[in-house]
């Protein structure tokens, strides 16, 4: 039964209530848009001269600041709206009116001016953002909104100071870094290769130099007492630029000989004279050195070869720029550097054969393997572990969810490896 008619009043009141929930529309675009953008993101858009995207930025780099007061504008323009249309409602149509208003407000409340907006703003997360940014952050400007946000944070930090939050924003992680260039590549936003470098530029100040040496086994090395020609001969033969220069033994590297220095002395008629007496002094570094504090070190023009030690102070091998750099962008090869056999090949069906002297870290990454390591570098390493001794051709082991198969050995080192992964059944 309708207990009053309809007024120009009532035509204001509803101009009021579709304003309210439009304006509660765009709040909770807003609101959703904006938590979900991040710092780094909100810069991207801005280099690249983006509407809006200024206001965007500075609103990113403290959204507690804006969260609070978007969130009370949208209490407000609901309950309001909400307040109004069931006035209208029960003056209108009495207690049954106030009923489906009720029940109506709800339903378009959520559907329209909360659901859609919001997932709007999923799905269109950057133009959602730069569209609500400028109004945003005006509002923000505007002084009663300025105060009463400043309150509800002040209240905020406070509750959650009782319960033994901290009220700074979380940092980035090296992990979460890697997650964001992994969706990167899988949205095709970044090409694998660059996931695989940003990949190298992270880890690369956890690596060590024990982890990119070439080991004493490997070495190209001259002795103190052979003549230059000699030492030419073999610098041109390995196709090494320098050579670490052995006394007594490995363990004893006295000097290091450099191929233009060798070269220029074999031209001058030096030829036959004794490597001792023309060569330079060697530069030593621990194993465990950081890799990226021995680059500062190289850049600073001390050397270009260091002699790596043990703990004992013997000889562990030995490591170059060109390793370190290797570890950065992958495998340099030139036309001085010898035709190797690949070091890892798929065998369709069975899994992969890979050379001993890999990086587990390199094998995880490239091939998505989960291989562990605890105290080896190498897939070698990992084996001679399993065996706990030199294994045989032929030898079995399993380690977690992977059977590994010694292919091929040279003496006690081992040259190939089969990986396979077991059955999850």
């Amino acid at each position: 039964m309708i207990a009053a008619v309809w007024s120009g009043s009532d035509t204001a009141l509803v101009i009021t209530v579709a304003v309210l929930l439009i304006l509660s529309g765009f709040f909770a675009m807003a609101e959703t848009s904006l938590v979900r953008m991040n710092k780094s993101r909100a810069r991207s858009l801005r280099e690249q001269g983006k509407r809006g995207a200024k206001s965007l930025a500075r609103l990113s780099e403290s959204p507690e600041k804006f969260l609070n007061p978007l969130l009370l504008l949208v209490l407000v323009c609901q309950l309001v709206s909400a307040t109004m249309v069931g006035v209208l409602a029960s003056r209108l149509f009495g207690a049954a009116g106030l009923f489906i208003s009720t029940v109506g407000e709800v339903v378009v409340i959520f559907v329209i001016f909360e659901a859609i907006p919001k997932n709007f703003a999923v799905q269109h997360p950057d133009s959602a953002a730069l569209t609500t940014a400028p109004v945003v952050e005006t509002l923000l400007n505007f002084w009663p909104i300025k105060w009463i946000s400043k309150l509800l944070l002040s209240i905020a930090q406070g509750v959650i100071g009782l319960f033994g939050g901290g009220t700074g924003a979380s940092k980035m992680t090296e992990s979460e870094v890697l997650a964001m260039a992994d969706v990167a590549h899988e949205d095709q936003a970044i090409e694998r290769d660059e996931r695989n470098f940003i990949r190298s530029v992270i880890e690369f100040g956890d690596t060590i130099v024990r982890e990119v040496m070439v080991p004493r086994i490997d070495m190209v090395d001259v002795s103190a007492h052979a003549t230059i020609l000699a030492a030419l001969n073999t610098a041109i033969d390995t196709g090494r630029s320098r050579l670490p220069v052995l006394g007594e033994g490995v363990d004893d590297v006295v000097g290091i000989v450099n191929l233009r220095h060798l070269a220029r002395l074999v031209a001058e008629g030096r030829g036959e004279d004794v490597v001792s007496g023309h060569m330079g002094d060697p530069s030593f570094v621990p194993e465990t050195k950081r890799v990226a504090a021995l680059l500062t070190q190289i850049r600073q023009g001390q050397s270009h070869l260091f002699v790596v030690v043990d703990e004992y102070g013997g000889t562990a091998g030995v490591v170059t720029l060109e390793d370190i750099l290797e570890e950065l962008v992958g495998e340099i090869t030139d036309e001085s550097d010898p035709v190797l056999d690949d070091e890892v090949a798929m065998i369709p069906g069975t899994g992969l054969v890979v050379s001993g002297r890999l990086n587990i870290d390199d094998v995880n990454g490239e091939y998505e393997l989960d291989l562990p390591k605890d105290g080896w570098d190498t897939v070698g390493g990992l084996v001679l572990d399993l065996a706990g001794g030199v294994p045989a051709k032929g030898d079995i082991f399993e380690v977690e969810r992977y059977v590994l198969t010694v292919v091929r050995m040279d003496g006690r080192r081992i040259e190939e490896v089969l990986i396979e992964k077991m059955d999850d059944t």
